[in-house]
């Protein structure tokens, strides 16, 4: 058994370098093309990037025997990521085994549709491939916190991935790529499809309750003391919360501006008038404009002694049909990052405990994980300073 999945495996990474080379070659800007997000970096750019149209989040469980098969699933993931993000023809096989590619996309990839994030849970550090000690020091499984109905079928993973395009199919087809070339190696534990809607009329996008999302995230100058780590990873929360929508939409528009602390249709802050203006706590200090229980005043108090404690969210909307109940199932793949777990996402979740927008949303799933540094060049891939 053993031989034969680090046999696919090397089947796999052999076709990814074919046919990543014959991307880059094929089309030698596709990393300049606009709106694309370069692969190569000492840091994985795709961070940065703003909330793309759709996305599929997703954890798998490593099945890799040791750790040599390890390393061969993370050669070949990268290889797939590499071709997948800079486009190109895929590699020719032959005429007697399975095509290269599931030509979703038609007989070429394009160039800079999609981009790429992979991160490791805090299980990949077990005792399967002795990286016990090289775990990142602030990496940890997600706790259940006191408002979450969480499922473990939805929890964790030894891998996170995140897929960013700007059309369904780009997501589906980089999807199966994956999964296809990986198959030895890891399989999927969960994933959930997202979307992204254009800022109306201006502005942030907005999420299923319809107010904006994402608001008021740490500038460019900040990033490097917020966000990245030193090794040039960074910690990643995904949350999956479901929006209980048919009650929300029977609470009043004042109610519910008050539970946010914001307007719904411009996103301003309730003592401001444009979504970019920060709001005035100082001069309300008990709550008389902007409640001490709307979830931007808890979120983030503007303090200095909060100051650090900011994340870079980066969540997109789900939709998953109606449930057993006959009830629409849909809500916010809330996903952020920050430089540290504890400081930063635990001390804003435990400011929102009991926050009266708890009556209308139920996290139900999502996970822990660290950014692997950047893929450098052609020769790097996603873990090799992990690896050794």
């Amino acid at each position: 058994m053993t031989l034969a999945r680090r046999a696919f495996l090397r089947g796999a990474a052999a076709a990814g370098v074919g046919a990543g080379l014959s991307g880059l070659a094929g089309s030698a800007a596709a990393e300049d093309a606009a709106g694309a997000v370069p692969f190569h970096g000492p840091r994985q750019a795709a961070v940065l990037a703003e909330p793309a149209r759709h996305s599929v989040v997703a954890a798998f469980d490593v099945i890799a025997q040791d750790r040599t098969e390890l390393t061969e699933l993370l050669r070949a993931l990268t290889d797939r990521a590499r071709f997948l993000t800079s486009g190109g023809p895929p590699a020719a096989l032959g005429i007697t085994g399975p095509p290269a590619d599931s030509g979703v996309l038609g007989p070429e990839v394009p160039g800079g549709a999609l981009s790429v994030l992979v991160g490791a849970g805090a299980t990949l550090f077990d005792e399967r491939f002795g990286l016990a000690a090289r775990k990142p020091p602030k990496l940890k499984p997600m706790p259940t916190f006191p408002d979450d109905a969480l499922d473990p079928q939805w929890c964790h993973g030894d891998l996170s991935l995140v897929l960013n395009c700007a059309e369904p199919d780009t997501a589906l087809h980089a999807l199966r790529d994956i999964a296809r070339a990986t198959r030895g190696g890891m399989q999927l534990r969960w994933k959930i499809d997202g979307f992204s809607s254009p800022p109306r009329p201006s502005g942030t996008p907005r999420n299923l309750l319809g107010f904006k999302d994402g608001t008021a995230n740490p500038e460019p100058a900040e990033r490097d003391r917020l966000v990245w780590t030193g090794d040039g990873g960074s910690y990643q929360v995904i949350r999956l919360i479901r929006m209980l929508v048919e009650f929300w939409d029977r609470v009043s528009l004042a109610e519910q501006e008050n539970m946010i602390g914001r307007r719904r249709d411009t996103g301003a802050p309730l003592d401001g008038e444009a979504e970019s203006d920060a709001p005035r706590y100082g001069q309300d200090p008990v709550g008389t404009v902007v409640p001490l229980t709307s979830h931007i005043r808890l979120a983030n108090p503007r303090t200095a002694q909060t100051d650090g404690e900011r994340i870079l969210r980066r969540s997109v909307n789900y939709d998953r049909g109606v449930d057993s109940n006959g009830n629409l199932d849909m809500g916010l793949v809330f996903t952020c990052y920050q430089r540290d777990l504890e400081r930063q996402f635990e001390t804003v979740q435990g400011r929102l405990a009991g926050e009266p927008l708890t009556d209308y949303v139920s996290p139900f799933g999502g996970g822990y994980f660290h950014l692997f540094p950047g893929v450098t060049d052609p020769a790097d891939h996603y873990g090799r300073a992990l690896l050794g």
